[in-house]
């Protein structure tokens, strides 16, 4: 029982705000201002779940979303394979230098290049748009892909790769015909965290995109509030819709994901 007792209070302390918000987009107006507050709504309703989408253009905004990360993810993979490969596998002369330089631009705090992306995509006529907001975001995720391929593509059988030159494959032939496919766990892995990164991220998406027509959740959700009016309960639906998606895609790639890290700490 006492092993137990540290992963149990540390699921209480990973779960209870997502399950606090839970409870307060379920719960009507009247009684989120109710002191002292109850535990479970005493009159569970949807209004807030369905004012999100019919007060604001939230549909939208998940769209966005699922464009910039879904982007973003597929940018960093095909930045990160062929890097990672080079690094791990072909031990060319510079690959450590490669991974360590990835791993110092990972530690580079964002808000630091919010100035300076601006600027740049100001001047590109970028600010706004979809690869305005793709392309950093892939910049931010590329450190993690790059390592963990690298360390993936570590844990693979010399042998594939020289089977695949002994066929007549190139360097480039045999990552796209042979490695890739075995990589498809380290892959999603890699993908998963690119894309969760992109998802979550507030800061250059409320500086670099911030307009309507390219508002991602994260922004839209800051914007809630009004000068008279902070409502609790659309906040805390929208907060939920957004947790959907990753979940369910961390549900349906969990066996790839969990394979992927183990592969790659194995490989390492």
């Amino acid at each position: 029982m006492k092993r137990l007792a540290l992963p149990l209070v540390a699921l209480i302390l990973c779960t209870a705000p997502v399950l606090w918000q839970l409870r307060t987009a379920l719960t009507p107006t009247d009684e989120l201002y109710r002191v002292p507050q109850a535990w479970l709504p005493a009159r569970p309703t949807l209004d807030h779940l369905a004012a999100v989408f019919a007060t604001r253009p939230f549909g939208r905004n998940l769209l966005n979303s699922a464009i910039v990360a879904t982007g973003a993810a597929v940018l960093a993979l095909a930045l990160a394979a062929p890097g990672a490969y080079a690094a791990s596998t072909l031990r060319l002369r510079g690959g450590r230098l490669l991974l360590g330089a990835a791993l110092a631009a990972a530690l580079v705090p964002p808000i630091s290049l919010v100035t300076p992306l601006f600027r740049i995509l100001n001047r590109l006529g970028g600010l706004n748009t979809y690869a305005g907001l793709i392309v950093p975001h892939a910049a931010l995720a590329f450190p993690v892909a790059l390592w963990v391929l690298a360390a993936y593509f570590r844990g693979l059988p010399r042998e594939l790769r020289e089977a695949a030159e002994v066929d007549g494959c190139s360097a480039a032939g045999a990552l796209w015909r042979v490695l890739l496919p075995a990589s498809a766990p380290g892959l999603a892995t890699a993908g998963i965290l690119a894309f969760i990164a992109s998802w979550n991220e507030f800061l250059l998406a409320l500086t670099l995109a911030g307009a309507d027509r390219v508002q991602t959740v994260t922004v839209a959700i800051a914007f809630f509030p009004g000068i008279e009016e902070f409502p609790w309960g659309e906040i805390a639906a929208a907060s939920v819709i957004v947790t959907v998606p990753v979940v369910v895609v961390v549900l349906l790639l969990q066996r790839r994901i969990v394979s992927g890290l183990t592969a790659g700490a194995l490989g390492g």
